[in-house]
């Protein structure tokens, strides 16, 4: 399964005329998605598509890593190992072969806003796959031996996640230092300490509040027909309780005033890597869309200024990207780099602050702006051509945008951004005082202190 939030969003570039884009969009309008709120408080969105006999659930539940507090962090992440791991009708592994059986396929993945189950399947085993969903949301066995087992697990993915990947480390760092009062400030899998000592009313109390169906959003695409789910929707998810609704995050991260800097010494590195973060608005905001086409022409692909710069022509890096997520609340912007052996890491750091700055005095070229556009556009509509694509994209923008009717609209407030707009959000999120610098290197400290 996806254990991890995605590392980089791709915009990826590719000059192919819109219109042949647009007439795939063209087959699923708006008025084409219905919507169905059940007596519990689940909303399900239901999106016809007949082209193929296939159909798919996603099941987006609103809760991440921003939802725990300290003592119990990495609680969202670990559910999303336990809910295969067996309910009250479909015991341990069950989920999986079951599924299996009927020619489905399923994953999941977890964030620092959300855990998501995504089930694929022959459309005429949507009864079983609503069987199967309804049974682990209401009846997930949270037994001692299997928790514990897990929990192993769990614990095995961080410290192998910590040693195999510099990003990963520096990550960590660069969040507990960029935060130092919002959830986002801890990984999404959690302190090594809260996973060894979740209790049992830990779990069960965070199921019970996370994993009602008033938390849920639901999105079903495919070979299905709207009276069909709602028949299905009544009989296995409405006779699920309701829960109080969960505790709100009400904690704003202080505004940053000025430049943070943490070091990590990891003596296996072969080369030094820095992480920059930049403090930015939530993915709702109306800055959103220009600060997504700044993420791609500073850091996506081989044509982007940092991958120009850095690799190609003053050979001081052998990787560079950059990386936006979604999210509920104001996060970061991510610029990461990998330098090439024996490049001092000073001299990456001001390489790439100069682009950042050619960026700042200079702004953007007109091609470059038209490139990040076709390819985000092209991105954008091939997602949607895919039944999959099309019930991720609905609960995304539903989640993250605030309406899954802003999905229609993304096409044009792409079109709407313009050079202007990169060059102001480059000025007001990328500058010094809002920056926080990781370095990571194999560079051993010496034994006494330093004067």
């Amino acid at each position: 399964m996806l254990k991890q939030n995605m590392l980089k969003r791709k915009l990826v570039a590719f000059f192919i005329p819109l219109l042949i884009a647009t007439n795939v969009c063209a087959q699923s309008k708006i008025e084409d998605v219905k919507s169905i709120t059940l007596n519990n408080g689940m909303t399900i969105l239901v999106l016809e598509d007949h082209s193929i006999p296939n159909a798919n659930m996603y099941l987006f539940w609103k809760v991440g890593s921003r939802n725990e507090y300290p003592g119990i962090t990495g609680l969202s992440h670990f559910f999303e190992h336990m809910m295969f791991n067996g309910a009250k009708k479909f015991g341990p592994k069950q989920f999986d072969r079951v599924m299996e059986a009927k020619g489905g396929a399923n994953n999941a993945y977890t964030t620092e806003n959300v855990t998501v189950y995504t089930d694929w399947f022959p459309s005429n085993a949507l009864e079983s796959i609503f069987e199967l969903e309804a049974d682990r949301i209401e009846n997930l066995a949270i037994d001692k031996k299997m928790v514990d087992s897990e929990r192993g697990v769990v614990s095995s993915e961080r410290s192998t996640g910590l040693e195999n990947s510099n990003f990963s480390v520096l990550l960590q760092e660069v969040k507990g230092s960029a935060f130092r009062a919002h959830p986002y400030g801890w990984p999404v899998v959690g302190h090594q300490s809260d996973i060894d000592n979740w209790s049992m009313d830990d779990l069960k109390n965070y199921h019970r509040s996370y994993y009602a169906p008033n938390n849920a959003f639901v999105v079903i695409a495919g070979d299905v027909t709207v009276a069909q789910v709602k028949k299905l929707a009544k009989k296995y998810f409405e006779p699920i309780a309701a829960q109080d609704p969960p505790r709100k995050v009400h904690t704003v991260e202080p505004e940053q005033k000025g430049e943070r800097r943490v070091y990590v010494q990891k003596e296996s590195a072969s080369s030094a890597n820095i992480l920059m973060a930049f403090h930015v608005p939530a993915t709702k905001a109306d800055d959103h869309y220009p600060l997504a086409m700044l993420s791609s022409i500073l850091g996506d692909g081989k044509s982007s200024r940092l991958y120009r710069a850095l690799i190609d022509q003053q050979q001081i890096a052998t990787q560079v990207f950059t990386y936006l997520p979604d999210s509920f609340d104001p996060n970061l912007i991510y610029i990461y780099a990998t330098a090439t052996k024996n490049t001092p890491v000073k001299q990456l750091e001001t390489a790439i602050i100069a682009e950042i700055n050619k960026i700042m005095l200079q702004g953007i070229t007109a091609r470059e702006l038209a490139k990040v556009k076709n390819g985000a556009q092209v991105d954008f509509y091939r997602q949607l051509a895919r039944i999959n694509g099309k019930a991720n994209a609905l609960g995304t923008y539903e989640l993250f945008y605030g309406d899954y009717k802003q999905m229609f609209a993304a096409p044009n407030k792409l079109a709407q951004v313009n050079k202007a707009d990169v060059q102001r959000v480059a000025k007001t999120y990328l500058h010094k005082s809002n920056r926080t610098v990781g370095i990571l290197t194999a560079q051993k400290d010496s034994k006494e202190g330093d004067l």
